[in-house]
């Protein structure tokens, strides 16, 4: 490849097989993990570290799952002890069987502070019903009345179902951190607007980066905004950890993210994602110089139809970018005769 082409290029067509794994580099493998959703899997690495293995992220917790790590550790990873678990950031595909790998296979959690606090949190956190700060939040979003009588009526999605429980003790990662992993160093930057403190790792020794959700190519990350914190800006904060990235990224890094393909060309695929979240706020702001709930402002934002399942992904993203258009004073809110947000462009854009 030449050091100067930019483009964004694909070097594995093909994804490993169920309890297969693929070398993308020396010592370095990919696995894929299935995920019972329409993002029907999570990409996870195992790195030679030794006699042992280091593993960057596990999949949720299922029997499922447990039973294709099992046949991964009698298999291609031969039987040798997976010795460190480094979790990128707290999402359940993504943490999901560390405490089991803890638990019933002595491996060490590394991941940030933040992270294992929400995980630890979220596992304990255990609801029958909808808490009613969460349908509030929903009303408040506008959210589609047949589907907020559904979601209602439905048990509480709980992050307890697909994480296994968290043991007591991690190894703390921080920003500038420098971890060894076989032989190679990894530099620790973290990102945030996906999930906070995320671990992105970029090899000192070759042109390597583990992404996580941080940066992927096809898809963009998902920057939601939950009634944990519902004034929150992910999109500001994601903007700004892209900004950041992009001194250091190279034509010729080998991007190894958590969902889609491995990639090169991670200088463009930054400014392409900056981009298109600059664009879509552009276009959001002209959307709204007639005032809309954030439910309603799908198609400025997505282009597409948004079918039921991805509505509740949708409309967190929806009211992420209205926090940070409302962050920064492009647009003002008021309350509805309903209760909901009713959102608008500033006056003083408008004139």
């Amino acid at each position: 490849m030449s050091p100067l082409d930019t483009s964004i290029r694909f070097p594995f067509e093909t994804p490993p097989a169920e309890a297969e794994m693929i070398e993308v580099a020396a010592g370095i493998h990919w696995i894929r993990l299935p995920l019972p959703m329409k993002l029907d899997h999570v990409n996870v690495y195992a790195l030679e570290d030794g006699d042992g293995w280091t593993i960057i992220d596990t999949g949720f917790n299922s029997r499922k799952g447990r039973d294709i790590w099992q046949a991964l550790m009698k298999g291609p990873l031969q039987g040798k002890p997976i010795r460190r678990c480094i979790v990128t950031h707290h999402h359940p595909d993504h943490v999901g069987m560390a405490g089991w790998l803890q638990s019933d296979h002595g491996a060490e959690l590394w991941t940030t502070r933040t992270a294992w606090l929400f995980s630890r949190m979220l596992t304990l956190d255990v609801q029958d019903v909808w808490p009613e700060e969460t349908l509030l939040f929903y009303r408040d979003a506008g959210m589609d009345s047949d589907f907020y009588d559904t979601r209602k009526k439905e048990r509480p999605f709980n992050f307890a179902d697909v994480v296994a429980p968290m043991p007591l003790g991690f190894h703390r990662i921080s920003e500038g951190d420098v971890i060894k992993i076989g032989n190679r160093n990894w530099d620790v930057r973290l990102g945030n607007g996906h999930a906070p403190d995320h671990i992105t790792l970029w090899s000192q020794d070759d042109p390597i980066v583990i992404a996580g959700d941080q940066i992927i190519a096809g898809i963009s990350s998902n920057l939601g905004v939950y009634a944990t914190e519902p004034n929150a800006d992910p999109v500001g904060e994601w903007l700004q950890s892209c900004e950041n990235f992009l001194p250091f990224a190279q034509p010729d890094h080998l991007v190894l993210p958590g969902h889609k393909l491995p990639f090169y060309g991670l200088s463009r695929r930054l400014t392409q994602l900056i981009d298109n979240h600059h664009s879509a706020l552009k276009r959001l702001i002209k959307y709204l110089e007639t005032p809309h709930t954030a439910a309603e402002c799908f198609p400025p934002l997505f282009k597409r139809n948004i079918g039921d399942g991805e509505y509740g992904l949708a409309l967190v993203e929806a009211i992420g970018h209205l926090n940070h258009l409302l962050r920064i004073g492009s647009v003002t809110r008021e309350r509805r005769s309903d209760g909901a947000w009713l959102w608008r462009t500033s006056t003083s854009l408008t004139k």
